[in-house]
């Protein structure tokens, strides 16, 4: 009987699923859509399903010894997903409880990004640092920070919410109902804010004037900034400047030994490291200058979401 883990990634579209062997393969992924359901009773009950359906169609003798899921807000004290500003459900959700109900075993949620940062200590690029932060750009910025070796919970499960750090007290409209944060300005969805508003204010020629701002993508950006468009390669300048700038403040709070940076919007590479990298140094304390390490993910980026989540249950049982 062979043991997996089941990894869950819970975003505001799409719900990720996969089968993880004790050699960290995912060795089936899949996905249901998030939000389709009015009950979140109903959603999970899908989710349970199409869990049961993928071990019956890969080997119906798989044995599950756990089951990790980042979610958003996802509370790693309670069990619970609280708040999500990108979910329909709103109030408490007894996720774990639920899923423990059907699975009987070990079930662990956490915050979408921490569960990254633990899959990059167990599958990724950090497995011999014990200080480091990770930031997801997706929709939204999302962060984890591991100090000494452990996450970073805080008091009652939801430190590192740095998407939710103030860039402009009278800036863009955010999700969580405030004003100016980070998420706002860098994160798939911010870029594309930005790109429309360097289109107001400026009058040069650009590929970009032509898309409505829903067909626009982090790629479509980018192939236009690797084209030098003026308004593209301005765009990827001002994201990096902030979250340069907001990372050396962190880095002031951690100490840690690197940053990595995943999601959608890290695969544009130099055209967001660059001048994050650059800004980041020019707003750091002299005693951090040069020794932070500004590096991508060594997670796979199809199936990073379900490792992360699957490595909770790997730490849970290395505790």
């Amino acid at each position: 009987m062979k043991n997996i883990i089941v990894g869950i990634d819970i975003g505001g579209t799409t719900t990720k699923f996969g089968l993880v062997d004790d050699q960290g393969v995912v060795i089936y992924h899949n996905s249901i859509e998030t939000q389709v359901r009015e009950d979140f009773r109903d959603y999970i009950s899908d989710l349970q399903e199409a869990i049961h359906d993928s071990i019956n169609k890969v080997d119906s003798s798989l044995r599950i010894k756990g089951i990790g899921v980042g979610a958003p807000n996802g509370n790693f004290y309670r069990g619970t997903i609280e708040h999500a500003a990108n979910l329909r459900w709103k109030g408490i959700i007894p996720f774990v409880e639920l899923m423990e109900k059907d699975f009987r075993v070990p079930t662990i949620i956490t915050n979408d990004a921490n569960a990254a940062a633990m899959g990059e200590a167990i599958y990724g690029n950090a497995t011999d640092m014990k200080d480091f932060v990770v930031i997801t750009l997706g929709t939204g910025l999302g962060s984890g920070i591991v100090t000494n070796g452990k996450l970073v919970h805080g008091f009652d499960g939801f430190a590192a919410e740095l998407g939710h750090v103030n860039v402009n007290p009278n800036g863009r409209q955010c999700g969580c109902g405030r004003k100016g944060c980070l998420e706002t300005y860098v994160s798939a969805t911010g870029l594309k804010r930005t790109v429309y508003k360097l289109l107001a204010d400026h009058l040069e020629d650009s590929e970009l004037r032509t898309h409505s701002f829903d067909e626009l993508s982090t790629k479509m950006i980018s192939d236009c900034a690797l084209r030098k468009d003026i308004i593209a390669m301005e765009a990827f300048e001002y994201t990096g400047a902030i979250l340069g700038s907001k990372l050396a403040d962190t880095v002031a709070h951690t100490n840690p030994e690197a940053i990595f940076i995943l999601g959608g919007l890290a695969q544009a590479g130099d055209l967001i490291f660059e001048p994050t990298i650059r800004h980041l140094e020019k707003n750091l304390m002299t005693i951090y200058q040069g020794k932070v390490k500004v590096l991508p993910s060594g997670l796979p980026n199809q199936t990073a979401p379900i490792l992360g989540a699957s490595s909770l249950i790997v730490n849970h049982y290395k505790k």
